[in-house]
């Protein structure tokens, strides 16, 4: 007869305590709550990547409601993870840099989940993977992510479909103006882009936080991975996920872009 299922058989507690392996001897305080945090962000990207697969298998059907519906999970999940600095920003430099050593060559740099993120959403910087070592498995998913269409993509297919011209960055920004323009006659449209937005800004928000928690920390040196620490973080947040999306604000209000 099998085992009873309980709450902890069923979520695997004692493997989840069991994988926080602090480096420092003597262990110091705060490494423990550093690998939580990290770990718990690693989580909270497998749920991202599964809504953000929902999402676009939505836009494929024409779903909007159900995209709408994901989308509302996406961002609540992108705020906790901006209020996740808020936890690490408790413990100060002196802490930290009493076990950061220990964290080398590690980074979160490295975090092939996140890559994945990025790359599934069309921030596809092919140059991130040269600098991250990955099993074949992690590798092959990246690989497959550059192959797939992306987020954007998919949406412009919906787009095209709905009789939207995408074919070029200016035809796909007077698209955007027409459904802004007309918001009462495109309205699953008009939500459907500000999700999206909301969803590149609360992106930015997160990077943003990310930058000031490291500079607060570390200041101007070098990153645990060999990166330029802040300096690096700094240069990502000229990323946009959905660019003719940010693009149209300048011309809503205003005739045909075009």
């Amino acid at each position: 007869m099998s085992e009873r299922l309980s709450y902890g058989s069923y979520l695997h507690v004692d493997d989840l305590l069991a994988l926080q392996q602090p480096l420092s001897r003597p262990e110091h305080h705060d490494e423990l709550l550093f690998i939580v945090i990290h770990q718990v962000y690693e989580l909270w990207f497998k749920q991202l990547l599964h809504e953000l697969n929902a999402a676009i298998a939505a836009l494929d059907r024409g779903d909007l409601l159900r995209v709408a519906k994901n989308f509302r999970r996406i961002h609540t999940i992108q705020r906790l993870l901006e209020q996740q600095v808020d936890v690490l920003e408790t413990m100060t430099p002196q802490e930290f840099n009493q076990f950061r050593e220990h964290l080398n060559p590690a980074s979160g740099f490295q975090s092939i989940q996140f890559r994945e993120m990025e790359f599934l959403c069309g921030i596809r910087r092919v140059e991130t993977m040269r600098h991250i070592e990955m099993s074949d498995p992690q590798r092959a998913r990246l690989e497959t992510r550059l192959r797939e269409p992306s987020l954007y993509d998919h949406v412009k297919a919906l787009l095209e479909r709905r009789g939207f011209a995408v074919a070029t960055s200016e035809e796909l920004i007077e698209s955007f103006r027409r459904i802004y323009t007309h918001a009462d006659e495109q309205y699953d449209l008009y939500l459907l882009c500000e999700d999206l937005i909301e969803f590149d800004e609360r992106l930015l928000l997160w990077r943003g936080r990310h930058v000031r928690m490291v500079e607060r920390m570390i200041g101007h040196r070098t990153g645990t991975g060999g990166s330029s620490g802040a300096e690096y973080l700094q240069k990502t947040l000229v990323h946009r996920c959905f660019p003719e999306l940010w693009e149209v604000r300048t011309y809503l209000g205003e005739g045909s872009y075009a």
